[in-house]
């Protein structure tokens, strides 16, 4: 990391991060290009293992994608805040970021229920939230094994 004073370097740091983005942009490999998708994301953290869990329709490109080459780069990234100083003609920009590397895993269907319960509490932490299970059957379920990630933060002193 080229600015090593604003790397988040503690895991629990990190995870802090994590848990206020709403979006995770995964980046898969097609044909040599990355092709990038932003989707809602569902996080379980266990000691230092990070998973991340996604959800879609059951056919995609995606999916096709993650079939011939498992391997995925994610990001994402909150806490953003414009800085400006006009009498100077200074502009930044201040934020808090995580990038990572790990491997898709398609699930099945008997571990779709605990994924989706995962994945919503990202987004009603204060509970459970009761999320119709009429449309599991037409959910596909996939979750990022994270093995490499990296925290940025950016805040004015």
């Amino acid at each position: 990391m080229r600015r090593s004073d604003r790397e988040v370097k503690d895991l629990k740091d990190i995870v802090a991060i994590m848990e206020k983005c709403d979006v995770c942009r995964i980046a898969l490999n097609d044909e040599g290009y990355p092709y990038i998708l932003p989707l809602n994301f569902g996080m379980d953290v266990q000691g230092d293992k990070i998973e991340l869990y996604f959800h879609g329709a059951l056919e995609g490109r995606k999916y096709d994608l993650i079939r011939k080459d498992n391997r995925a780069s994610f990001e994402m990234d909150c806490e953003h805040n414009l800085v400006t100083e006009a009498g100077r003609g200074y502009c930044t920009m201040e934020y808090e970021s995580v990038i990572g590397q790990g491997h898709m895993e398609i699930l099945s269907d008997d571990e779709k229920e605990e994924a989706l319960r995962i994945l919503m509490r990202q987004y009603h932490p204060a509970g459970e939230f009761p999320f119709s299970k009429a449309a599991m059957p037409r959910t596909k379920v996939f979750k990022l094994v994270v093995e490499k990630v990296t925290g940025k933060r950016k805040k004015r002193k």
